[in-house]
């Protein structure tokens, strides 16, 4: 059974701390808050002992994983400190997404730990959805027959404004899935736009050429409310098309050449009809890895794919500021 600490306790670390103990693999053995009071509650919540400092969490408990849910600037900013003290101690990390907000930290994340050969997962949690794994099955199948064009939209409404929180926060999850489905990608074009008295790009759009050769788009804007579906992936094939809504909720099939449209919903899967639902796939599933002795580079949604992910939106970044294609090496 493996002991787990939680850095940082918030609602995304309060929703980690639920799935570890709900786990076959895991338990929670200590929560760690720089602000005193969420330690302090989530301590008493789950029964263990709480801690305002990391250095010292890791001094004196024993623990096997470490699970880093700090936040900061772009959601990544406050990642890269307590990884590295994890990875430094010892102890395998899962890191909430982004890795990092800056692309060099996640870097360093990466090459430390495989130095250490301890496994580093980024929570990518949407790839570990049923109908996710269901659409790269088909795929996978030929079902679809040859890729030629992807779309994929999210629509939501978000008020923080950091220049690059759109790209750098909410988009990893959607290059995740494109990458989880359809390969690499590697050249990016982006076209963006700020909404009147906003700071943050908060409507992107991204042309993408992947490395099979497929083309298609990323498209996304943080100034939508009310939107249903809220993400949609298309993806277009010689034998059919293949459309995804909300990752969880619907997956449809039409044939070219027939009517037989195939439909798959979330009550299909009750284990996983909701997104909170993926989490707990996502995390029990790198418990089971760590636990299993696997290999670290055999680790899915690992450090090494959070990076991957974040080159991407670094050559969307690039793209923007100099009006050119950027390739992703």
């Amino acid at each position: 059974m493996l002991r787990v600490a939680v850095i940082g306790v918030r609602d995304t670390g309060n929703l980690h701390a639920d799935c570890y103990q709900s786990s076959p693999h895991a338990q929670v053995a200590a929560v760690c808050d720089l602000v005193h009071e969420r330690a302090d509650a989530s301590a008493e919540r789950l029964g263990v002992r709480g801690y305002y400092n990391m250095h010292e969490m890791l001094a004196n408990e024993e623990i096997n994983l470490v699970d880093v849910c700090t936040g900061g600037r772009e959601n990544g900013g406050d990642h890269y400190a307590p990884v590295m003290a994890a990875l430094e101690a010892g102890k395998h990390v899962l890191c909430e997404t982004p890795l990092s907000n800056s692309l060099e930290h996640a870097r360093e994340m990466v090459a430390r730990a495989r130095d250490r050969k301890l496994c580093l997962g980024t929570n990518l949690n949407y790839r570990f959805t049923p109908l996710c794994r269901k659409a790269r099955q088909w795929i996978d199948e030929g079902k679809l027959g040859e890729i030629n064009l992807v779309s994929r939209s999210l629509w939501t409404s978000h008020d923080k404004d950091d220049e690059w929180f759109h790209l750098r926060a909410l988009l990893p999850q959607s290059v995740d899935v494109l990458r989880y489905v359809l390969g690499e990608i590697r050249f990016v074009q982006s076209f963006l736009k700020r909404s009147e008295g906003r700071t943050c790009w908060t409507n992107v759009a991204i042309n993408l050429r992947f490395e099979s050769g497929v083309v298609g788009s990323l498209l996304g804007s943080q100034d939508v409310t009310g939107s249903d579906p809220i993400d949609r992936t298309e993806i277009v094939g010689t034998r059919g098309r293949l459309v995804l809504e909300n990752v969880v909720e619907d997956l449809w099939f039409y044939p070219q050449d027939s009517d037989g449209v195939s439909h798959l919903h979330a009550s299909d899967f009750p284990e996983a009809r909701t997104i909170a639902d993926t989490y707990r796939h996502r995390l029990d599933s790198f418990c089971e890895h760590v636990a299993g002795g696997i290999a670290p580079e055999q680790v899915e949604a690992s450090g090494e794919d959070g990076v991957r992910a974040q080159e991407v939106i670094e050559a969307a970044i690039r793209s923007h500021q100099t009006g050119q294609v950027v390739e992703v090496k």
